[in-house]
């Protein structure tokens, strides 16, 4: 099988080492094992600069949208109502997942290529009394845009709503500081900026909320507080863990520390990103958001103008020579997206931009 790195927001290129601790197999009832989930669940605090006293972290099963599911469906009660801000495919997820628990939900819907709109959000909180949660995804991998939950988790906190966020893919890879912006629970997932591999998500949650969800979960599997319940007291996790996947995340946070924290992790994924814009720009690419609101994660790039282009193509001709990029998921407009987070350097992007080059040369001479 022939070997290429992912330019994604996730699954993402690891590092051998976090790779090779995946070839131990552990007992999920074994004692180590269950120090090793306690260990996880005190770093994510750590990284969220929140305390044990006031949070709690809780590890689910799945991929992240298994762990969005888990709070939407475990922590809104029959009466509530979800106020959700979106401007991307990931929002609209989260309203299928409201639209399926039969969870009221009031949806603004923003542009792709804009931020959720402010006054927008805090018109609805004063025109509708019964609302109970404020929902919005960070980084919109959708696009790329990095979305301003500082100030709506200020107006959650000023109209005293829940604040949930979805940082799937920017948990680490962007400092947040979760007390501080009054965001209640967010989720995100192993193998995205911390640079695990797919097969849990986790919670930051509220420990007082949390506790007050107890009864209230619509899924038994995803029972949020039923799951906290039992790591809470021993680190057991209540149906089989993915084991393989903790010790790589274990072993994935050692390496972030190694690395200089979230401090330097951010600095590394700017860098590719401030590199991979300038450098596409060069070749005639343009960006979909506005540069205000591009985050470091991955960038959404148009077609060219003028010119034949034929995505799976030049898909196929970058694989072959050492990457994955992925398709646009835009509905208005044709696109493609490259990712920067993962074990990927200011090199990779440099070597990218000359295979894109040889690429662009090669069609003009058809």
């Amino acid at each position: 099988m022939r070997n290429y790195k992912l330019l994604t927001p996730g699954p993402l290129t690891t590092t051998d080492t976090v790779k090779q601790v995946m070839m131990f197999d552990h007992c999920t009832w074994d004692d180590d094992y269950k120090q090793i989930t306690q260990k996880i669940r005190r770093e994510l605090l750590e990284l969220a600069h929140v305390t044990e006293e006031e949070y709690t972290a809780v590890l689910m099963q799945g991929s992240g949208t298994f762990g969005v599911e888990s709070v939407l469906s475990s922590v809104v009660p029959q009466d509530g109502t979800v106020l959700l801000l979106s401007n991307g495919a990931y929002g609209e997820r989260a309203a299928k997942i409201c639209e399926y628990h039969h969870i009221s939900c009031i949806h603004i819907t923003q542009a792709y290529d804009k931020t959720p709109d402010a006054g927008k959000a805090e018109e609805a909180l004063k025109n509708h009394p019964e609302i109970t949660h404020v929902m919005m995804i960070h980084s919109e991998t959708t696009s790329g845009i990095l979305n301003d939950i500082a100030t709506i988790g200020g107006l959650a906190h000023t109209y005293g709503k829940v604040f949930i966020v979805d940082a799937m893919s920017s948990f680490a890879g962007v400092d947040i500081p979760v007390r501080d912006w009054h965001i209640d629970f967010l989720v995100s997932s192993a193998n995205k900026c911390i640079q695990g591999v797919p097969g849990f998500s986790f919670i930051i949650a509220n420990r007082k909320l949390l506790m007050e969800s107890k009864g209230c979960a619509r899924s038994l599997s995803l029972d949020l507080y039923d799951q906290w319940a039992g790591m809470e007291q021993d680190g057991k996790w209540r149906y089989t863990s993915p084991t393989h996947v903790v010790l790589a995340f274990d072993q994935a946070i050692k390496e972030l520390k190694n690395e200089g924290g979230i401090e330097a992790r951010h600095a590394r994924y700017q860098k590719n990103m401030d590199t991979l814009v300038e450098n596409f720009e060069k070749l005639g690419f343009k960006l979909y958001v506005d540069k205000a609101w591009q985050g470091p994660i991955i960038a959404t790039f148009l077609y060219p103008e003028g010119r034949k282009f034929d995505f799976q193509d030049m898909y196929h001709y970058i694989k072959e020579r050492g990457y994955a990029i992925y398709p646009g998921k835009l509905t208005d407009a044709d696109t493609f997206r490259i990712g920067v987070i993962g074990e990927i350097y200011e090199e990779d992007i440099q070597k990218l931009t000359e295979i894109m080059q040889e690429y662009m040369e090669k069609t003009e001479q058809q």
